[in-house]
């Protein structure tokens, strides 16, 4: 495609009609430069308005530091480097309540409690949910969770405890997954993700953008999480940590990122797709630029072990805009 005035047509019947594109017509997008690639953000908007001009809110908290046994190259909280990072074991109820009260306060209508390592012990998981039921009688805040592998059992008791999403990242594609990854595997991630589907649980997956892979690599895994269905496809850039093996990644270049954003649109027209971490630090200025590529959320505050910016500033944008969010506290959407 050589310029996107000059779009095949049976790609843009397809586009009009809804029906999902193959890899093949996808790449097409993924080489377009110069103008042809505001058209295309153009195109990735329009798809993103048809869901309204809401922007979905979440904040996160850290609710198990450090030590974790997987050895993801990216993971400051992994016990196979050596990045400073803070270690600390499960957070009480009592104090993750209190951190879903400030998200909410913050401006967010969800709340995700995440965890360090691969499976949480039985009483971490009880304290979890207890934890779940608190903040889900004391705020008016959906509540995530983000603690590794899951069994049917414990998708069940979060589920009736009151979460509704379960967060777990594919982080790419399966075939660059196992350079990033080798103490499990890509299938194992799978398992979780539909394990918590049969429970009845939403799920929230995404990747990371930065690590090495391919733009080709960047749609596979759209088209991953197309066929399992997931609700929620969270954006991170690599932001590189000291003491982990990516400390030295070459950042992306902002309209890279841009042209990302954009292809998950084009392959997820219907899913919320949201900027997570490490925008601040590579999109920079460009980062409003984002939700008029695709994009339709924002995690709010900070990330696992790196700085977000404050929510105010975020809120601001979004006004800024001419989108708006949801204000927990009336129901109320705000402009």
């Amino acid at each position: 495609m050589k310029e996107i005035a000059t779009m095949p047509p049976r790609i843009r019947d397809k586009l009009n009609k809804g029906i999902p594109l193959d890899e093949e017509e996808i790449m097409e997008f993924a080489v377009l430069t110069g103008p042809d690639l505001f058209d295309f953000f153009t195109i990735a908007n329009r798809l993103r308005a048809k869901l309204g001009n809401t922007v979905d809110l979440c904040a996160i908290t850290n609710a198990k530091s450090g030590r974790c046994p997987e050895d993801c190259r990216f993971c400051a909280q992994s016990a196979h480097h050596c990045a400073e990072t803070r270690e600390y074991p499960l957070l009480s109820p009592g104090r993750l309540l209190e951190d879903a009260k400030n998200a909410e306060k913050a401006g967010t209508c969800r709340f995700s409690i995440v965890t360090s390592g691969n499976r949480l012990k039985f009483e971490e998981l009880e304290s979890i949910l207890d934890a779940v039921r608190l903040i889900k009688n004391r705020t008016g805040l959906e509540v995530c969770a983000s603690i590794g592998t899951l069994s049917p059992e414990s998708a069940g008791k979060l589920k009736e405890a009151g979460v509704s999403r379960i967060h777990h990242n594919l982080e790419s594609s399966e075939s660059f997954f196992r350079r990033i990854c080798s103490t499990h595997t890509y299938a194992d991630r799978i398992r979780t993700i539909r394990t918590a589907k049969e429970a009845g649980l939403e799920v929230c997956s995404g990747g990371i953008l930065g690590l090495g892979e391919s733009m080709q690599d960047r749609i596979k895994l759209a088209l991953t999480l197309r066929e399992l269905d997931v609700d929620a496809v969270p954006i991170n850039i690599l932001n590189p940590v000291p003491g982990t093996p990516m400390e030295n990644a070459a950042p992306l270049p902002p309209m890279e990122i841009l042209k990302s954003i954009a292809l998950f649109r084009l392959v997820l027209p219907e899913k919320n797709i949201k900027l997570a971490g490490g925008r601040e630090k590579n999109l920079r200025d460009l980062q409003s630029l984002a939700l008029f590529c695709g994009a339709n959320g924002l995690m709010l505050g900070n990330y696992l072990t790196t700085e977000g910016r404050s929510p105010e500033m975020d809120l601001q944008m979004i006004r800024d805009a001419g989108l708006n969010f949801e204000n927990i506290k009336t129901g109320e959407m705000k402009e």
